[in-house]
């Protein structure tokens, strides 16, 4: 029996997974309602990912939209492309929504609106706030960035700041500019030393129109993250994109509301091992700035490997030892390739 702990990407896959095993699952989450937020991309790693655990293919292409091509203009302005990978553009509320019919689906029981504030992991007890909760013999912790199970079980593995706010926007109706549908383009501004300052992409089709900014810059207060209005955002937008104003100032137009996060990572190479009852997996294990693209995959390959454990009588903690390994080279050969291409 399996108790998960966070009701998004990871937690609703994992649990429609596992009850689709014939294994009894239970999630809590604690918002009341599927998350929404902002856009994202998955690759073919990802869907195989997907289709492996069950997840229908039809649905996710019901759910998003073909993406041909990553393109980007380096220091020098010349272009690179990138479409050696088959890729989607998905609203994060689509997903999450093709990913909670999967699960309810099944015999998962999924409870909302009841957030796991403390945990006993020597006891394997959860509480929401004063109120104990049941718990199974494995608890998976999905439970994002700023995991309270993580808090508890490795208090000084906390979530770091990465150097930039990130903007997502999408068009109250769709806008198409003088550039290729279909592709996610990317615009790069350098400060005086080289560095990057800030960057500017957009997607487009004749259905949907989305944008979004990085920008280098101090954290942001609690209070300044999530949904915001446009208003207060568009001059540093401008600014951090003035090599192509008449493609923002189009986007900005049609948009009325955007939605703003600190830009952050959760440190891996010295975290604790995993170990039963508890298991971290996903953001709330090893998030990674959006920049890196790879987030919402890295949570998927964690419940597919969670589950392939679970199922098969394996060990779950040591499935993320491996998802761990496997992580950590791949951020290494990243970074690799991204010094040599600089």
């Amino acid at each position: 029996m399996v108790t998960i702990i966070g009701g998004g990407i990871a937690g609703t896959l994992l649990a429609g997974a596992l009850a689709r095993d014939e294994r009894p699952v239970t999630v809590y989450e604690s918002q009341p309602v599927i998350g929404a937020g902002h856009f994202l991309a998955l690759d073919d790693r990802a869907h195989a990912a997907l289709a492996g655990l069950g997840v229908g293919i039809d649905r996710l292409h019901e759910a998003s939209h073909p993406l041909t091509e990553l393109r980007a203009a380096d220091r020098s302005g010349v272009i690179r492309s990138d479409s050696r990978t088959e890729r989607r553009l998905y609203l994060r509320a689509e997903l999450l929504r093709a990913l909670n019919e999967f699960a309810t689906g099944t015999t998962a029981e999924l409870h909302y609106a009841t957030p796991i504030t403390e945990l006993n992991s020597t006891e394997g007890k959860l509480f929401s706030g004063e109120n104990p909760v049941p718990a199974d013999d494995v608890i998976i912790a999905a439970d994002g960035i700023d995991s309270p199970a993580r808090r508890h079980l490795e208090p000084e593995r906390t979530a770091e700041y990465s150097g930039q706010i990130i903007i997502y926007g999408i068009t109250d109706r769709p806008i198409q500019p003088d550039t290729d549908p279909s592709v996610l383009h990317f615009h790069r501004q350098l400060d005086d030393n080289g560095r990057p300052a800030s960057t500017f992409g957009h997607f487009w089709n004749t259905t949907i129109s989305v944008w979004f900014t990085r920008l280098t810059r101090g954290p942001l207060a609690v209070q300044d993250i999530g949904s915001q209005s446009l208003d207060g955002w568009a001059e540093p937008i401008r600014a951090g994109a003035t090599a192509i104003p008449e493609l923002v100032e189009t986007l900005l137009a049609a948009t009325t509301a955007v939605h703003v996060s600190n830009a952050r990572t959760v440190p891996l190479a010295d975290a604790r091992p995993p170990q039963t009852p508890v298991i971290l997996c996903g953001d709330a294990d090893h998030a990674i700035t959006p920049a890196a693209g790879v987030g919402a995959r890295d949570a998927i390959e964690d419940a597919a490997a969670l589950a392939a454990a679970i199922t098969s009588g394996g060990s779950p903690a040591a499935a993320m030892a491996e998802r761990r390994r496997q992580i950590l080279a791949e951020r290494q050969q990243a970074a690799q390739m991204f010094r040599s291409a600089t």
